[in-house]
């Protein structure tokens, strides 16, 4: 899967951001860090890294010592890597470093090394040490991949037992302050195209999160929803201005014939872009090993290599 430019991820990375903040799961992650911790360093794996965004959300969140195992097959993110996390961790602060596979980053109570791999995840999930992971996560990933894809990677991970976090899976719901005849027609036509193959098999979609939910349940684990949708409103007309064309795009790829009508729908979204406010719904997945097998496994792998 590729396509999604080092721009793109920075124009929605504070609307991620903002989202996460406001999720229930933002509290419980710290204790949960700490619980799979150890006295160790917490291993994290992050599928589908994009530049780093994962760990500019949840590394101060987590707190404590940190190795996180970036995982991408964009070889242009993850040469746009560095940047970011300089630029991040200047304007936060942060002490910064280069080391021999990755870079260390700083905060006042937490410390993360990050080592980046890349891997084709639509074919290389078996190559990804998870049993060297406490935790697990992406974000805006569910939705793009398969019930295939996604029943192996679960296979994966519910055998290795660690905690899991899936940020930012979208549920279909796009709300805009004022309605528009057309944004039925279109929405129809941007969710059909949401169900097409990025690269992992016909896309779940929306219904990605009900997938993933039953699935590890059935498997053992304690899962909780949260919110996280995103809230775009002026002056960010950037970002709408993005969303517009984006959907108008996919609208477009979908059925080429209603071209007529998707680009009247966007000139009036356009020209209203001053007005506009837009809430488009996300939600993010925790998961833990009911039976506390994680915590166990993190106290008796405390003296563990690295993950690599």
């Amino acid at each position: 899967m590729t396509g999604f430019s080092a721009d793109w991820l920075a124009l929605r990375e504070p609307f991620d951001l903002a989202a996460r903040a406001g999720s229930g799961h933002a509290l419980a992650l710290r204790a949960l860090a700490a619980r799979l911790r150890g006295k160790s360093a917490l291993r994290v794996i992050d599928l589908a890294c994009g530049t780093g965004a994962n760990v500019r959300a949840l590394a101060p969140q987590l707190g404590g010592a940190q190795q996180w195992l970036l995982v991408d097959h964009d070889p242009a993110l993850l040469a746009a890597m560095p940047q970011h996390f300089a630029a991040w961790a200047q304007a936060q602060g942060f002490a910064w470093r280069t080391m021999a596979e990755g870079w260390r980053i700083e905060g006042p109570d937490w410390q993360a090394d990050i080592m980046p791999s890349r891997v084709d995840l639509a074919t290389g999930l078996a190559t990804l040490p998870f049993h060297a992971a406490r935790l697990v996560t992406t974000s805006a990933l569910l939705d793009l991949v398969s019930a295939d894809w996604l029943d192996a990677l679960l296979g994966h991970v519910t055998a290795a037992r660690p905690a899991l976090l899936f940020a930012l899976t979208v549920d279909g719901l796009v709300a805009w302050n004022e309605v528009d005849a057309d944004d039925a027609a279109v929405q129809a036509l941007f969710r059909a195209h949401q169900l097409g193959d990025k690269g992992f098999g016909p896309a779940l979609g929306v219904d990605a999160v009900p997938h993933v939910a039953a699935r590890l349940g059935r498997s053992g684990y304690r899962v909780t929803q949260a919110r996280s949708d995103w809230v775009i409103e002026p002056p960010h007309h950037a970002m709408l201005q993005a969303m517009v064309q984006g959907m108008a795009a996919a609208a477009l790829e979908q059925d080429a014939s209603a071209r007529a009508l998707v680009h009247a729908w966007s000139a009036r979204r356009l020209a209203a872009i001053g007005r506009t406010s837009l809430r488009v719904g996300h939600v993010d997945v925790l998961a833990v090993p009911a039976d506390d097998v994680a915590a166990r496994k993190s106290r008796s792998h405390n003296t563990s290599p690295p993950i690599r």
